[in-house]
């Protein structure tokens, strides 16, 4: 017999048999779903994490890669000169303190002074350049010269010259040393990146690297150390006690300056720090080795170290630039020229003239009986002139 209508009782069994045929499909969709929300959160932000620095590492290696021929430029120079730079030790009388009475002897103190060195190449011959005051009253049996590989030197002879703070030392069997090459340090421009190579506190062949931050720095006080002539390179290469006398390098290698002070009212490095011109250095060390002394070139003029906006008017300037005459010294090369008072000397020898301190620079480190063309400007007109100059010794007393 056949129905049509199902009895309840059927109809509730066939919705449980079609309810168990589900449950395995639902049991499977409910599982998936479980692993999908249930995961936790922080192994989700882990992976994250580790794949931003996956290519974080990945872009500073393709930005390493891009910068690594300046980063190896810098290693090279460093092996390159490092041989060529000596550590200085000098025991030396302590000119500050009175003579102390032993018994029936005299005592005098000494101070010990820590510096550094680079040897040069001048003519066949090898010699170590260095600052006056790292050696200075020592004698040469008192003086410590120790290469890189520890190997030590005997000083021979020591010239050195007050003015410029410059000194060359002598040693023994010199044609085995490693020079280093003499750059321009005219060509230098603040910006231009330099290394210093020295023994800061003792700490011998150590370097540091920084920017040429301004030039011709002159009328600095350097403690009673006084240096007539002054052209300094500024840098903010890390210089300190012990860096004095060590080269400062161009990012070829060669030396354009050495270090020699520093302004500090701790003792240590702030950043602002002096070295002399190797130019300048050179031209002193040259007439060193030579002469044994140096002879500067003299101009004969007395010039306004006052020399400012007013008068500069009534000159017919619109700027402070050049150094004014205020006199001239007779029969010297500046009388002999025809150079007078209240001529402004605009440039001399083909570089223009600064101030009064620079013009003095300029023909002290210029060759004795070389003549110079110096233009000035005289009744609100430029003319040139050409000067001879003299031997700074035949009209000034010089002190030893």
């Amino acid at each position: 017999m056949t129905c049509s209508i199902p009895h309840p009782l059927l109809k509730r069994l066939a919705f449980i048999w079609g309810l168990a045929a589900l449950l395995p499909t639902a049991a499977v969709h409910a599982q998936a779903v479980a692993e999908q929300v249930f995961v936790p959160s922080r192994v989700i932000r882990s992976e994250a994490i580790d794949s931003e620095r996956d290519q974080a590492y990945q872009e500073i290696a393709e930005e390493y890669s891009a910068i690594s021929r300046q980063v190896n430029l810098l290693k090279k120079v460093v092996r390159l000169v490092r041989p060529a730079v000596v550590h200085l030790e000098s025991v030396k009388v302590d000119a500050t303190h009175l003579t102390r009475q032993r018994g029936d002897r005299a005592a005098q103190p000494t101070v010990e002074e820590a510096g550094s060195g680079v040897v040069i190449q001048m003519g066949s011959s090898k010699y170590i350049l260095t600052n006056r005051h790292v050696v200075r009253d020592a004698k040469l049996t008192d003086v410590t010269i120790r290469l890189e590989d520890g190997q030590l030197l005997q000083a021979t002879r020591i010239l050195s010259d007050s003015d410029t703070d410059v000194a060359v030392i002598e040693v023994a069997a010199s044609h085995s040393l490693v020079d280093a090459r003499v750059g321009n340090s005219d060509d230098l421009e603040i910006g231009d990146f330099v290394l210093a190579v020295g023994s800061p506190f003792g700490l011998s062949h150590s370097v540091s690297y920084g920017i040429v931050s301004a030039k011709g720095r002159r009328d600095l006080e350097l403690g009673d150390d006084y240096v007539r002539l002054q052209d300094f390179l500024q840098t903010d290469t890390a210089i300190n006690p012990g860096n004095s006398g060590g080269p400062l390098l161009n990012l070829k290698g060669e030396v354009v300056g050495i270090n020699t002070a520093i302004a500090s009212n701790s003792g240590g490095n702030e950043g602002v720090s002096f070295a002399v011109p190797i130019n300048l250095a050179m031209f002193v060390a040259r007439q060193l080795i030579e002469k044994g002394e140096v002879n500067h070139a003299y101009l004969g003029v007395q010039l306004d170290s006052e020399f400012n906006l007013p008068k500069a008017h009534a000159l017919g300037m619109n700027l402070v630039r050049g150094a004014l005459v205020k006199g001239i010294t007779p029969q010297s090369p500046a009388y002999y020229a025809n150079l007078q008072v209240n001529d402004v000397v605009l440039s001399y020898d083909d570089t223009e003239v600064e101030d009064d301190d620079h013009l003095v620079n300029l023909v002290s480190i210029t060759p004795i009986q070389k003549s110079v063309s110096v233009e000035v400007l005289r009744n609100r007109e430029k003319l040139r002139v050409q000067v001879r100059v003299g031997n700074r010794q035949r009209f000034e007393s010089r002190t030893p």
